[in-house]
């Protein structure tokens, strides 16, 4: 048996193998599941590097940026060398519930492939929306039932949406993560145009937007230790929607360790992503062990 039909024989109960491909000597895998958070079926993709029986290895959470799916990253991502160099096990889920009967809108930037990483307080969103719990509780529970992952060794990066996502969710939980980094990220929604989502989803609790806020978290008190950020000059999204500058006050002022790398001529698209993801990957590895 390869190691690939190993993989797809191994992963745990409730969980269904979508594809397995050989990768650097390790393995690719897309997976999907009945969601109890979301009420849908949601898919993501797994890369398990070559390890020994038994080995437990430290975890990459990737988030997804908006309109994107587990895929982009993975098919675009090029994380796989690096994560096989360095032993890291790379996870990257989906960015909303999806299907016919759940709720959509006509905005790219919001519904379906816009889930922003909250749990939706209003209706109509609320049925289903509830990304925050996916990405904390329900996926990490079932990865780490069914893959080799050291839970004690974990790390969190993403891209815009997700940079967001990885933000917020590390300066939450700062005991789970030992490492938080970003690509592009939405740093403030509740002072961008892109924030709307935060009201429709969430209504007019400004302590519920502020806690998927991660410069109003920072503001409120919550800390990591360090930060690693790419950002590109030439984003069409820098100056109205990311605004990295509202990072690096908060951090300044809160003491964070935030290394802000501008990346002089590059956008937001995965060519930019996948051009520092090696970066991304040793510095998490790093911190790892």
């Amino acid at each position: 048996m390869s190691q690939a039909q190993a993989a797809a024989a191994d992963v745990g109960a409730g969980l269904e193998t979508v594809s397995t491909a050989r990768s650097h000597g390790g393995v690719q895998g897309v997976y999907r599941h009945a969601s109890a958070a979301t009420g849908t079926t949601m898919t993501f993709s797994v890369f398990v590097p070559e390890h020994a029986p038994g080995e437990r290895l430290p975890v990459i959470w990737y988030l997804s940026g908006l309109t994107c799916t587990h895929a982009n990253v993975t098919d675009k991502g090029e994380f796989r060398a690096a994560c096989a160099r360095r032993r890291v096990i790379f996870v990257a889920p989906d960015t909303s519930p999806r299907g016919q009967d759940v709720p959509d809108d006509d905005a790219w930037d919001f519904g379906q492939g816009a889930g922003f990483y909250v749990d939706a307080t209003q209706a109509p969103w609320s049925a289903n929306y509830r990304m925050w719990r996916y990405v904390t509780e329900e996926l990490p529970a079932l990865v780490a039932a069914s893959f080799p992952i050291d839970m004690a060794r974990q790390g969190i990066t993403g891209h815009s949406m997700g940079g967001h996502g990885a933000l917020t969710i590390a300066l939450t939980y700062p005991d789970r993560f030992r490492s938080v980094s970003a690509f592009a990220p939405i740093v403030a929604p509740t002072q961008v145009p892109w924030g709307r989502a935060l009201h429709r989803y969430l209504g007019d609790d400004p302590a519920a937007k502020r806690r998927h806020d991660a410069v109003a978290l920072i503001e409120d008190g919550a800390r990591v230790a360090e930060l690693l950020v790419d950002q590109g000059d030439a984003d069409i999204f820098l100056s109205e929607q990311l605004r990295p500058e509202l990072l690096q006050r908060a951090c300044a002022d809160a003491g964070i360790a935030l290394d802000l790398r501008m990346q002089p001529g590059y956008d937001h698209s995965y060519l930019f992503v996948s051009t520092f993801m090696a970066d991304h990957i040793a510095w998490h590895a790093a911190r790892l062990g």
